[in-house]
């Protein structure tokens, strides 16, 4: 049990580092941060889509948890990622950004990237209390999915009106939110079902983010030479879960 909380806080403080690397936009053209955040998420898409598909759905069958109650939680999962995100994108504001002013678009991103994050934790240590490959699998789907959505973040904290060393630190105070979410589930485990309802909502999370969220956004590029980096992408993201399997 000790060795499940060391590998849960550790994965969720690597995480919560991730949130640093927002500050690439600053480093590299518009150009080349497009392409390079094309890349990583079409390969966080494939690696969520692998998280799913071959380990979590697996071991909830292997285990004999793959039942009606588990489907409804993965429905639930779904609704879950999809009231948060409405809420990430929820608001309204007409004054322009300043140092004085902030918009409120900011506030309410780190409110949803805190909630967004907190949850992270969740399912990281819920997937090491099922197991070392699927906390490890889930653990590298959330850092490939969180480099460009902290990037994203970074951008609009800056967008709204933040300085630059303002916006990284609170970044990555939300960041933190993981560790919280993480230490609960470590807490309450023995009360909370693992198998039952807190990785079928992790399915349903990983499905929506990656069809809803991440795929859509590959649409918009239609030239050739991109579609085809994003194809190798999600296709090395899938593999990277595959390769996970020679950890059992």
């Amino acid at each position: 049990m000790n060795e499940i909380w060391i590998y849960s806080l550790l994965s969720v403080l690597v995480v919560s580092f991730i949130s640093f690397t927002g500050a690439l936009i600053l480093v590299f053209k518009n150009k080349k941060v497009h392409k390079f955040l094309l890349f990583m998420v079409s390969f966080a898409a494939g690696a969520m889509l692998g998280d799913v598909f071959v380990h979590m759905l697996p071991e909830l069958v292997e285990e004999g948890h793959m039942t009606f109650f588990a489907s409804v939680n993965v429905l639930i999962g779904i609704l879950v990622f999809f009231v948060l995100e409405k809420i990430v994108h929820w608001r309204h504001c007409h004054l322009a950004a300043s140092e004085d002013h902030i918009h409120p678009l900011a506030f309410m991103n780190l409110v949803g990237d805190a909630t967004h994050n907190f949850i992270d934790g969740v399912l990281i240590a819920a997937s090491f209390l099922l197991d070392f490959q699927v906390g490890v699998a889930t653990t590298i789907a959330v850092i490939l999915h969180e480099i460009p959505q902290e990037m994203g973040d970074f951008g609009v904290l800056l967008h709204s009106g933040m300085k630059v060393k303002k916006a990284l630190f609170y970044n990555f105070l939300t960041a933190l939110m993981a560790i919280f979410g993480a230490a609960i589930v470590l807490v309450a485990n023995g009360v909370l079902d693992i198998e039952g309802i807190i990785i079928p909502i992790t399915m349903g999370g990983f499905l929506y983010i990656a069809n809803a969220d991440l795929i859509p956004e590959l649409h918009k590029e239609t030239r050739v030479s991109q579609s085809f980096l994003q194809l190798l992408g999600f296709i090395l993201g899938v593999g990277v879960m595959f390769s996970l399997l020679l950890l059992e």
